[in-house]
């Protein structure tokens, strides 16, 4: 009788599965993290986190096949196990998108910008699906979301020091066509420089009423520093300018995942909505602006003004 073979970890089996998909053999590595998973429950001294791991792993191998139902379920498991866990979140998201339940994308997708400002593809994905909800549920799409939740900031601090150790490849959403995500590198010293002086050519255009002049600087030296919040709140201010409300709407949106307390951010956000008559929203970002500013004179007239139509 030949020697009876000595079955595989599961961390074995999770490596078999990673090379897999790294090959593109996403069925394989569907069946390889299934039995991962089964190796890993039957194991008394199992760590929560290598589970979820393997359940977020195995999701993607399904974003990837198309199984978007499988992956939503998968990324379920994971994030009960790992709540917070950034990259269940992102292909939970996706998933969500591709079965067109878009208050769920965008919920997971602002949440993992909670966590990480920087990642690029949850900006995008937020930006789409902003504008998907606009079309479907109208200018008062935020009343029918679902609550965002608000992620601690010991789970972010914990999260940035520690790397999950799950597949490398990020996965991607459905419009990206199979390419890597990466996050937004931190700007250099050089590039930190060259935004403040588009900055400025863009805050000189603004004194002369170019606003549409100064759009285009802010956005070329938001390519070299996307990190620096005044430039989001001085671009949105243009948008008003030229009526350009979403353009403004998302502009907000992307100060206040850097700053939750911006108040020009919010201010200017309240603006877009009124004028785009989603008064539910311009109210919410006014109280939360008398929260950060309670005396704010601009901000209490504006809500004066807006409740008066009501």
């Amino acid at each position: 009788m030949p020697p009876k073979q000595k079955s595989k970890s599961w961390a074995e089996l999770k490596q078999a599965g990673n090379e897999c998909f790294k090959t593109g053999q996403y069925g394989e590595a569907t069946n390889l993290y299934s039995q991962a998973i089964k190796a890993l429950e039957k194991n008394s001294k199992r760590n929560p986190e290598d589970l979820a791991i393997l359940y977020s792993n195995r999701a993607a191998s399904y974003l990837k096949d198309g199984n978007c139902g499988e992956c939503v379920k998968d990324c379920n498991m994971s994030l009960e196990l790992s709540q917070f866990n950034v990259k269940s979140l992102l292909r939970r998201a996706a998933a969500s998108e591709a079965l067109e339940r878009y208050r769920q994308a965008y919920v997971d997708y602002k949440t993992a910008l909670q966590i990480d400002c920087n990642i690029a593809a949850a900006h995008d994905g937020t930006n789409r699906m902003t504008k998907a909800l606009t079309e479907t549920d109208g200018p008062s799409w935020r009343e029918k979301l679902p609550p965002i939740p608000t992620v601690p900031l010991s789970v972010k601090e914990k999260l940035a020091q520690k790397s999950a150790g799950s597949v490398t490849q990020q996965s991607p959403t459905p419009q990206q066509n199979g390419t890597t995500q990466t996050k937004k590198s931190a700007p250099s010293d050089k590039e930190i420089k060259k935004a403040q002086a588009l900055k400025e050519e863009g805050n000189g255009l603004v004194k002369k009423g170019e606003h549409k002049k100064a759009i285009e600087k802010y956005s070329q030296s938001l390519k070299h520093n996307p990190t620096e919040v005044t430039t989001y709140t001085n671009r949105a201010l243009c948008y008003l300018s030229v009526k350009q409300y979403r353009d403004a709407i998302r502009d907000c949106d992307e100060a206040l995942v850097i700053d939750s307390n911006n108040v020009k951010a919010l201010y200017r956000r309240a603006q877009a909505h009124k004028e785009l008559k989603d008064v539910r929203a311009c109210v919410d970002d006014l109280n939360s602006l008398l929260k950060v500013e309670a005396k704010n004179s601009a901000a209490l007239k504006l809500l004066q003004e807006v409740q008066k139509k009501k």
